[in-house]
């Protein structure tokens, strides 16, 4: 087995396990990205290691070989690519979501952890998919606002002022039951 053999084998073995170690957070974020939408979810994060396995070899240095611009968080660079591949295919329009109408009344009473979950995810799917990407990188992943600007190829002002906009508006949606959200 020649070297280069070896370094490549090297290489698949370090990215399974990147994959395998990173792909619930990924997935998870992609489905608060998509409202909810597991199945878009699941083709965002397939996608995403897709792209990451083509530009593996950038994020190690490997004696002998240039490839280039070395990636040295490959994790975060991994939700960058996730976030970019989610508004690159909303702005292309391949959603294949057809508005139905309004979203039903909340039934009155108590509500459960389930309820608090399913009421956020149609309250982020309600907003735009920017600002819904916003919220997630800032809140979600915890990013700071110059990676999320950085993420998004935005200015440090312009994720300020979506964050406050986008929280405005889930607080509209949400209610009383932001609260329930916060302390739970």
């Amino acid at each position: 087995m020649s070297r280069r053999s070896a370094a490549r084998q090297g290489e698949d073995a370090d990215f399974r396990d990147f994959a395998l170690g990173r792909f619930d957070q990924l997935y998870r974020s992609a489905c608060l990205l998509t409202g909810g939408d597991t199945h878009l979810a699941e083709d965002l994060v397939q996608e995403t290691l897709a792209r990451m396995h083509a530009i593996w070899r950038r994020t190690t240095w490997l004696p002998g070989i240039t490839t280039g611009r070395r990636i040295d968080n490959p994790a975060a660079y991994a939700h960058s690519v996730l976030v970019r591949q989610f508004l690159t295919h909303r702005r292309r329009g391949s959603s294949t979501e057809r508005p139905v109408g309004e979203l039903p009344d909340l039934p009155a009473g108590s509500v459960g952890d389930s309820d608090l979950r399913l009421m956020l995810l149609n309250a982020l799917a309600r907003l735009s998919d920017r600002d819904r990407a916003v919220l997630v990188l800032r809140y979600w992943e915890d990013r700071s606002i110059e990676e999320a600007a950085d993420i998004l190829r935005s200015s440090s002002g312009s994720v300020r002022t979506q964050s406050h906009r986008a929280l405005r508006r889930l607080r509209a949606q949400l209610g009383d039951h932001l609260d329930d959200l916060v302390t739970r």
